[in-house]
């Protein structure tokens, strides 16, 4: 029987609309070109006929052109794929629809099924959601061919306005705002727009628009192990609505056990549910569904709604899903672990968001749910292959494929178009010219791919089951191994292991040539990858985190003062490292060092660690009022010494009150020296010269007192309302109540001392396959289930409820979001277990990181 492959069945899905896409201009938002790169899609694409891949959110210039080598008898075509709802989408493909000339044929793809889209709040659509916003584009198109038609005489001189204008009309003013994304004006130039509005008058065809559902829009790392993308409607929505058991819109409520009124029910778990319903279809699969937590029990209830009768006569593969909320575990994706693919992404910088829809007036800007800005960190990472390729020690071969896309993409440059002769003896001046196309995306930025494979074994795939130097070791047999392949002879010794200088001299030796580039940039990319994540800044800081971690964890073990020390150690030497660096004129923190926001990462680790190993130490939090004392007057002192951190959101309002506070400080210590010395030198010069400006100064260092104890006062209001924040952290233990009686703990331990420093994951899947018993655990029967519970049991003909340990496939699903430590200790506990007969699926909202988790929990996505 075929192994389950999440990428493969992209890569199918995609073959499948292959009739829809086949001649057509197809467009991507950019939800769906992050899950399309990671998959490896565009080569597809292309081999399936499609006339050109564009950005949907980010119309260009060059779109209007890409079907001039079509023959004129074609029907012009467009297909939209796009990760959003159909609502939050519609500005986009109207304005996609209305910049090419004769468009007869619009087909849109959506992973957000019509079932979805119809119990999604504040909704426009029904329950007939695609014919709805079918019959709904249409007529907003033909109404804007209408006025070009009527109007095309005035509309010569502001044509670009009144589709801008148009778009904000009606049933589009769900979507935007006028000023939300660029309009036409900065897209097209050189050319009449509503010279290429197609006429269905004229023509003597309408427009024909069809909506399909399309569920496999992901973001698969690894043939086992997926996210969704990080711009999608179903990431960005919200998992919980503002009340005292939730942290973050982007996290589950606590679980309290506390059953939930049904219209209480958040958007992000209708979308995933309803997303794991269709996958689960897709893949042939047949799910027994367990559920751990308040929000994932939900899950399970609305996945169970929507099964059928007509499911069971289908053959399809068993599998068990396990549903998880990440509010049962928040230390682990805080924590800096050791996995290789956590350090490549916490190191590497990711590409610059698009407008968001949900910042605009679409509908989830109308959810009741808190606040709107809710935004994941994009997945598309930039892996620094410019500057390996730009070195002087390359072949000239390279250096000539760079200047000639460079020179084609400048002469493309539509903001200056105004210009008749185009300077091509140059172009890299041209392009890093601000106002050049490549100003906002750099060129030849490698990213990953998940379908890159060393011998059928995928790069990402191999990595993620390995430690840090375990995975570098392996990236450098790759090479090797590639080298050999190729017959590159590289001049540099050897060392036994892995060191990190062995990377870059060998990077560069494959990538010398444009043909061994191109077959081999799969490793050249993870190499290059690994080389920044290595890297001694990056690495350094990464260790520090690792080093502070351990010592909060084994003072955690010890007493409350002990761990309260360590705390407010890590807070004063943050502000002293800060403090220095801003007397220095330092924007950047030195190798090594933690910033007060690394500082406040540590702080949410330790008090989580307080809570689980002092739960009832105090009433108010697992520390005393005299250590929490301390702590608070460390943070105050901290924030008054760099001010340039009160971008953080509780200190939102203060950032001039604090840096004019500062400049005061310096000012006065300033003037004081000075005062000194001039004292000496005039003593005897004028005794009498200031004695009637005493009384004036008198009176403004009473103002200024008085300014700097409101500033405190202010200061302080602020800190308490933050360890109000961190009690609530250091309360999961006792507030989640598959966490209160102390399973998943040391004190419970059945396996030893490793199994106390393992995540959440790891622990519950060594207990369900080893068949204990899992507090919390809910297991969610079928229809026929219910069936035959309700009514044949009492005839002895009842359903025994199946064991997730049996099933030949499981799904974990952890809502909220999933690291590469958590993916590789799931692995360690099924090798453990001796398991290899059971496949292993492990996904989740999207992939966290430290910082991530920062933002989550006191960031602009926080309800804090």
């Amino acid at each position: 029987m075929a192994l389950v492959d999440v990428t493969k069945s992209c890569l199918d899905s995609i073959h499948q609309i292959s009739e829809h896409i086949e001649g057509a201009t197809l467009y991507l938002d950019a939800g769906s070109t992050e899950s399309f790169q990671l998959i490896g899609a565009f080569p597809v694409l292309l081999d399936l006929g499609v006339c050109a891949v564009c950005s949907l959110e980010n119309l260009c210039s060059l779109d209007v052109v890409v079907d001039w080598n079509l023959k004129s008898d074609n029907v012009s075509k467009i297909a939209v794929i796009t990760s959003r709802l159909l609502s939050d989408a519609h500005r986009y493909i109207l304005r996609c629809l209305t910049s090419h000339e004769g468009v007869h044929r619009c087909t849109i793809f959506t992973p957000i099924s019509e079932m979805a889209h119809s119990s999604y709040p504040d909704s426009p659509l029904g329950p007939d959601a695609y014919h709805e916003y079918e019959s709904l584009l249409v007529q907003d198109y033909e109404e804007l061919v209408k006025k070009s038609k009527t109007k095309s005489t005035m509309l010569k001189d502001n044509n670009l306005r009144e589709i801008s204008t148009f778009q904000d009309e009606g049933w589009s003013q769900l979507t935007s705002s006028e000023g939300d994304i660029p309009h036409l004006e900065s897209s097209l130039t050189g050319s009449d727009i509503y010279d290429k509005i197609g006429h269905p008058e004229d023509t003597g065809q309408k427009l024909v628009v069809s909506v399909h559902h399309f569920p496999m829009i992901l973001c698969p790392f690894s043939p086992r192990v997926f996210v969704f993308p990080s711009k999608g409607s179903i990431a960005e929505a919200h998992l919980s609505a503002e009340h005292k058991d939730s942290l973050s819109p982007g996290l589950p409520p606590l679980s309290t056990g506390l059953l939930s009124d049904g219209d209480d029910v958040p958007p992000g778990a209708t979308l995933t549910a309803h997303f794991l319903y269709h996958l689960a279809a897709k893949m042939d699969l047949k799910m027994e569904i367990f559920s751990l937590g308040d929000l994932s029990r939900t899950v399970g209830k609305i996945l169970m709604d929507m099964s059928s009768l007509y499911d069971v006569g289908r053959r399809r593969r068993s599998a068990g899903l396990l549903i998880v909320d990440r509010t049962l575990d928040l230390l682990t994706p805080c924590c800096h672990g050791d996995s290789l693919v956590d350090r490549m992404f916490s190191s590497l910088p990711r590409r610059e968001r698009t407008t968001s829809s949900n910042q605009m007036k679409g509908s989830q800007t109308q959810l009741k749910h808190g606040p709107s800005n809710l935004q994941r960190a994009p997945l598309d990472v930039q892996i620094p292959l410019q500057e390996i390729l730009r070195e002087e020690d390359c072949m000239t071969d390279n250096l000539r494929l760079l200047e000639s896309i460079e020179a084609f993409l400048c002469t493309w440059d539509s903001s200056n178009s105004a210009s008749q002769i185009v300077d091509l003896t140059n172009p890299s001046k041209k392009v890093n010219n601000k106002g050049s196309l490549n100003s906002e995306v750099e060129l030849f930025s490698g990213s990953f791919v998940s379908t890159e494979n060393f011998r059928g074994t995928p790069y990402l795939q191999a990595i993620l089951d390995r430690r840090t130097k375990d995975g570098a070791i392996l990236i450098k047999k790759w090479l090797q191994e590639t080298f050999r392949r190729e017959n590159i002879n590289v001049n540099m010794k050897s060392h036994p292991g892995f060191a990190i200088s062995e990377l870059q001299p060998m990077i560069k030796a494959l990538a010398r040539s444009q043909p061994s580039l191109l077959r081999n940039k799969g490793i050249i990319q993870l190499a290059a990858a690994a080389l920044v994540a290595l890297d001694k800044s990056h690495c350094a800081r990464w260790d520090a985190f690792i080093s502070a971690e351990n010592i909060l964890s084994a003072s955690a073990g010890d007493t409350t003062q002990s761990l309260a020390a360590q705390i407010g150690d890590i807070v004063n030497k943050s502000a002293l490292v800060g403090s220095r660096q801003q007397k220095d004129g330092k924007t950047k923190a030195s190798q090594g060092v933690l910033s007060f926001q690394d500082a406040l990462l540590l702080i949410v680790t330790g008090y989580i660690l307080a809570g689980e190993n002092f739960p009832t130490s105090g009433l108010d939090g697992p520390f005393s009022w005299q250590e929490e004392h301390l702590l608070k007057e460390a943070i105050v002192d901290a924030i008054l010494e760099n001010p340039s951190i009160a971008k953080l959101k509780f200190l939102h309002g203060l950032a001039e009150d604090l840096e004019a506070n500062l400049n005061r400080m310096r000012f006065e210590e300033t003037r004081q020296v000075s005062s000194n010395q001039l004292q000496i030198d005039d003593f005897d010069d004028d005794q009498w010269g200031s004695w009637g400006d005493e009384e004036t100064d008198n009176n403004n260092d009473k103002e200024q007192v008085y300014g700097d104890m409101q500033l405190k006062l202010e200061l302080r209001d602020r800190v308490d309302n933050l360890f109000r924040f961190l009690h609530k952290l250091s309360s999961l233990k006792t507030r989640n109540s598959p966490l209160r009686d102390g399973a998943f703990t040391s004190e419970s331990s059945f396996i030893g001392d490793p199994y106390t420093n393992k995540g959440l994951l790891y622990k519950l899947l060594t207990r369900v396959l080893g068949k204990y018993d899992v507090p919390g655990l809910e297991y969610h029967s079928s229809t026929v289930g219910r069936l035959f519970k309700s009514g044949f049991g009492r005839f002895g003909l009842g359903q025994a409820k199946p064991s997730l340990a049996d099933q030949s496939i499981i799904l974990v699903f952890v809502i909220g979001g999933i690291n590469g430590l958590e993916v590789r200790e799931a692995q360690e506990a099924f090798s453990e277990a001796g398991r290899p007969d059971i496949e292993l699926i492990i996904c989740g909202t999207t992939y966290l990181s430290p910082d991530d988790m920062l933002d989550l929990l006191l960031g602009d996505s926080s309800y804090f």
